[in-house]
């Protein structure tokens, strides 16, 4: 089901050190990046070890996301040099209800930094100026501490286990509910 988005923002989202941003066809060295994870394939349509054009056929997926009523997919963008270091995605299709999901993913050559838990306070902060919006949902993996700990970070709260919640890599796998709601 598509809904009706509210307008791209204007002024990209961001927060410490980082700007999200859409993506663009350069972003291709990124995908290729992500898509050397042995993770970050399972978890969406990036195929495992693209060539570059899946790389670029993924970026232009990315692109189209909006355009679908599906939500806002995001480059994470190091302020200080202009390197893209990850994608996170604020995704609407529960939006009529309140509610939203994010998705988020730093390269590997960039974990370890904080990455995930900015990103995430960016898109949250924008994701707050969208009418409507009161719940903001994160699904983690549980053995993922360094995702747990960005949405905590966050402000993200751990609701609970989800059992056999998702399947990834052909497996239905236990997924922690994380979430933050709309201050009153």
């Amino acid at each position: 089901m598509n809904v009706l988005l509210p307008p791209w923002p204007k002024t990209p989202p961001s927060y410490g050190g980082l700007i999200l941003r859409e993506f663009r066809v350069d972003d291709v060295p990124l995908a290729m990046e992500l898509g050397e994870d042995p993770y970050v394939p399972l978890i969406g349509s990036l195929p495992a070890r693209p060539t570059p054009c899946q790389a670029r056929e993924w970026v232009e997926r990315q692109r189209r996301r909006y355009d679908e009523g599906v939500g806002f997919s995001f480059v994470v963008v190091e302020r200080a040099t202009d390197t893209a270091v990850g994608t996170i995605g604020l995704w609407l299709r529960e939006l009529s209800y309140g509610r939203a999901s994010v998705g988020y993913s730093v390269a590997p050559r960039h974990r370890g930094r904080g990455i995930a838990g900015e990103a995430l306070g960016a898109v949250t902060a924008f994701a707050w100026t969208i009418p409507g919006l009161h719940r903001i949902q994160a699904y983690i993996e549980p053995w993922n501490h360094a995702s747990r700990r960005a949405a905590e970070n966050a402000g993200y709260r751990r609701e609970g286990l989800l059992r056999g919640h998702q399947r990834i890599g052909g497996t239905y796998r236990d997924m922690l509910l994380y979430a933050t709601v709309r201050s009153r």
